[in-house]
């Protein structure tokens, strides 16, 4: 590795105090009480094996590693950053989704400073929805849209509102009556209902009103309003986060490349195409527990076994159980099973022009096409696209995995992905001359009716196993943003040694994650140089 500057270990150095700091606070309004389950405490000489080389996985291995701890990583892929890694063809990069890098996490912030420094650039933001050939401010502005959809639709939206007030859905139990009851019937299906039903392949009636509160947080028509009439103005610093956001130079899985360089660094191993086929469990004969001992993975040069004092997974739930051995009660394999993932592809389509349109990415609600967004990855960073005078868009396509979509060839597929933005008026004048598919499974846990107590009948499975620890957007079944994922592989940690935080609860209320300022049960032990 290259040896490490003087200015460099300064760097460093300022950088850890600052999250030794961090994870000292504490704030009373966040308190995590008494803890949800016993956690097995972290002690020197242990082995820690991390499933899943994404944003919660490298997290904690990292972080861990600093602290001197024996860490393995095992990610089934041949990529690190799970959905936010950060594809390639032909020197061309691309990501899996956009990711923008904002978070008011102040230890996240921290780490993707320590990781990255210099290499984050400014990105202006602009984000739109296409509908029937027209263009609207996103996140969605009342005066903006009622504007576009003219004088007729503008009534029929304010009327539709109006009528929801004054009878509004009795029981909020699903997406459909949640959004009805704040924006009104009309604008929910011009603007909420044809979208998401796209996104997630299921009727808005059978996706639970909690991913709509966690999602379109505190707003309503009417709030959309008011504050388009200046009646309820927003500071000059949060101004400035929405015009713009911080992006690795090279697109988000430069962070995550950046993160494995370091957990090598420091001795570990983050071992690539090692797909966990089984975690090994035996009961304490002291206490009754269920304790996980080993995992075994599936290897190029086979299956191998690996000892492990701890396990932290982010792996999905469905296939944690599939993986216990012994294998779990019957009801709890059920409803594992139960839970269901929307799978995902890109279509990124290498054009001979530039400048196509000025936004980072555009909502598609336009009926018609499959297509549910588009992102432009010249807008992102210009260090994407290696050659001048073109340009690189990814199409996204929600779908299952066996479906029409998924089973397409790649030429199928960029076939549809040029058709379509043709049929969009999205690249007039430029000609496709290239492309690529990146397939994506599990990328997004389904908030179905059922998929609540099904989670909860595994939860009360897994939770008592106390060196067993689950994080992350798949590793929770739970919809979180990738500053998100990170916080909860920190808070495992530290509830390892010895703090209480309820981990479930991160991303569940916007105060919570947006403004929280966290507690760690100790100064973690000296930490290791990063590099030389």
């Amino acid at each position: 590795m290259t040896p490490e500057t003087r200015g460099d270990r300064q760097r460093r150095v300022r950088q850890e105090r600052r999250i030794l700091e961090l994870k000292a606070s504490v704030n009373p309004s966040v308190a995590p009480g008494t803890p949800s389950r016993r956690v097995s405490p972290l002690k020197r000489g242990d082995h820690i094996a991390v499933i899943g080389a994404g944003p919660a996985g490298l997290t904690a291995a990292y972080l861990l590693s600093k602290e001197g701890y024996r860490v393995t990583v095992f990610e089934g892929d041949d990529t690190v950053g799970g959905i936010s890694r950060t594809a390639q063809y032909k020197g061309y990069r691309f990501d899996i989704g956009g990711h923008r890098f904002f978070t008011k996490i102040e230890p996240v912030q921290a780490i993707w400073e320590e990781l990255l420094a210099d290499e984050f650039i400014s990105v202006p933001r602009m984000s739109r929805i296409h509908y029937r050939g027209r263009y609207f401010d996103y996140p969605l502005k009342a005066m903006n849209a009622l504007q576009g959809l003219g004088l007729v639709n503008a009534v029929r939206i304010v009327m539709s509102y109006i009528n929801t007030q004054l009878n509004p859905s009795p029981v909020e139990e699903n997406f459909e009556q949640w959004v009805t009851n704040r924006f009104g019937k009309r604008l929910y299906e011009i603007f909420f209902k044809t979208y998401t039903e796209k996104v997630w392949g299921i009727p808005c009636t059978e996706i639970r009103a909690e991913w709509a509160a966690q999602r379109i947080q505190g707003l309503s028509l009417a709030k959309a309003i008011a504050s388009a009439a200046a009646l309820n103005k927003r500071s000059t610093k949060i101004k400035s986060l929405i015009s713009e956001f911080r992006y690795p130079r090279l697109g988000p899985g430069q962070m995550w490349e950046a993160a494995t360089e370091r957990i090598r660094g420091l001795g570990n191993r983050v071992l690539m195409n090692h797909h966990v086929s089984a975690i090994e469990c035996e009961v304490d004969a002291t206490d009754g527990t269920r304790r996980v001992t080993a995992v075994r993975a599936r290897t190029p040069a086979g299956e191998e076994r690996f000892p492990a004092d701890h396990v932290i997974s982010t792996m999905p739930v469905r296939s944690l159980v599939r993986a216990l051995t012994p294998a779990a009660p019957e009801p709890v394999r059920r409803a594992a099973e139960g839970l269901r993932y929307r799978d995902f592809l890109v279509v990124a389509l290498i054009l001979d022009a530039e400048d196509l349109f000025p936004d980072n990415w555009i909502y598609i609600h336009t009926p018609g096409v499959k297509v549910g967004r588009i992102q432009n990855f010249n807008n992102w960073s210009k260090a994407m696209v290696p050659d001048p005078g073109r340009t690189c868009l990814g199409l996204e396509y929600f779908c299952f995995q066996g479906d029409g979509l998924w089973n397409s060839s790649d030429a199928e597929l960029i076939a549809l992905a040029t058709r379509e933005l043709t049929e969009l008026g999205l690249a007039s004048g430029a000609r496709v001359v290239d492309g690529t598919v990146i397939r994506m499974p599990k990328a997004y846990p389904i908030y179905d009716g059922a998929y609540r107590d099904h989670l909860d009948r595994v939860r009360e499975f897994i939770d008592p196993i106390p060196n067993l620890h689950t994080v992350g957007r798949n590793g929770m079944h739970k919809y979180n943003n990738q500053d998100h994922s990170m916080l909860t592989a920190m808070m495992a940690i530290w509830n390892m040694q010895g703090a209480t935080h309820d981990i479930w609860a991160v991303n569940t209320d916007f105060e919570y994650h947006e403004e929280q300022r966290l507690e760690s049960p100790r100064p973690a032990a000296d930490p290791l140089p990063a590099s030389g």
